[in-house]
């Protein structure tokens, strides 16, 4: 004999029923919702586009190539949330130690992703936290500076990001295009930086296939910058300045050198070759920074897995030529070559 179920009791179950099919998990940063295998981001949901976020920005030190990333990032997250993102913007004065105090601080403040402006900020941002998505920026080569072997694009953890590389065979061709003649080509970075020593290493092995002798120098702060510039510039006939943090901020110093010794610099990027170089061939950081924030975005709103996502490059490089120096010099660039802009 079958019962009947009571009204009441039917009323009841159908809404306990209606309440679990309309549940929605209380934050992004609970939301489970799996990213694509590849990266890509899912389908926003509602409740993502309505949350405000705050982002922590560790840029290791203030120079033109850090300062447009920065700048290009929090324009990004800015034109896609408007005034639904919050930006807590720490610059590290070029301390490595410095870095990991503000990534600590943003670990306890609980922010929402950390974009990391340069090689040690990311090392320190990766240190601190396994959790927060982290996004790094102006860094050269990701498998160096997360320790990484056999590097295949993706971190495998929650660190993602954009690349400054610019072709280093590209970079030694132009010098070669310059300076055909010349026989030994100096390359001076600061040997604390594990991303200049990557590129010093790289270009070494093209300079070298064309037959130039490369010679290093090295300093390890911004405290030796003079005396290495002075013997690398009386040993060499040209110098090569790779993307290296400390050279940046010192380019003054290296052009008071180089400029009166009529040793022309090739620098590897702009900021770089606007204070010391005669020509680079460069990327736009501003461009760099600005799709380190899409990527910021697709994470936060989309939830996209950052140790999926594959780091990102430069889609293109320009030839750039700095036209103070180059007439200092009496250098006069082939054609294909783009005057730099000064800062108005």
């Amino acid at each position: 004999m079958r019962k009947r179920i009571p009204a009441f009791l039917l009323a009841a179950v159908m809404a306990l029923s209606l309440t679990a099919c309309g549940g929605a998990p209380n934050s992004s940063k609970a939301d489970s919702s799996p990213a694509a295998s590849d990266g890509s981001a899912p389908a926003a949901s509602k409740q993502s586009e309505a949350k405000s976020y705050t982002v922590g920005i560790c840029q290791l030190v203030q120079h033109p190539a850090l300062d447009a990333a920065t700048k290009g990032f929090q324009q990004a997250l800015t034109d896609k949330l408007g005034s639904k993102v919050t930006f807590d913007v720490q610059n590290a004065s070029g301390d490595t130690a410095t870095c990991a105090v503000i990534s600590n601080q943003f670990v306890s403040s609980n922010v929402d992703l950390i974009m990391a402006n340069a090689t040690p900020a990311l090392q320190a941002a990766q240190t601190a936290t396994s959790k927060i998505p982290i996004l790094g920026t102006s860094v050269t080569d990701y498998g160096t500076a997360l320790g990484i072997d056999n590097w295949t694009g993706a971190s495998g953890k929650n660190v993602s990001g954009t690349s400054d590389l610019a072709p280093l065979d590209q970079q030694a061709k132009m010098l070669n295009e310059l300076f055909p003649k010349a026989k030994k080509v100096g390359i001076l970075y600061c040997s604390a930086e594990p991303n200049s020593k990557y590129q010093a290493k790289v270009i070494t092995e093209e300079l070298s296939k064309m037959g130039y002798t490369c010679k290093e120098y090295t300093f390890s702060d911004s405290n030796d910058v003079q005396s290495v510039t002075k013997t690398a510039a009386s040993e060499s006939d040209v110098l090569y300045l790779p993307t290296d943090n400390t050279v940046a901020s010192n380019t003054g110093i290296i052009k008071n050198v180089c400029l009166p010794a009529k040793i022309p610099v090739i620098a590897g990027e702009e900021g770089i070759c606007s204070g010391c170089g005669i020509a680079t061939l460069s990327i736009s950081y501003y461009d760099l920074g600005y799709t380190t924030g899409e990527m910021a975005y697709d994470i936060l709103v989309n939830g996209a897995d950052p140790s999926t996502m594959k780091v990102k490059y430069a889609p293109k490089f320009t030839k750039e030529y700095n036209p103070d120096i180059c007439k200092e010099m009496g250098i006069t660039p082939p054609s294909g070559y783009q005057a730099i802009q000064k800062a108005s």
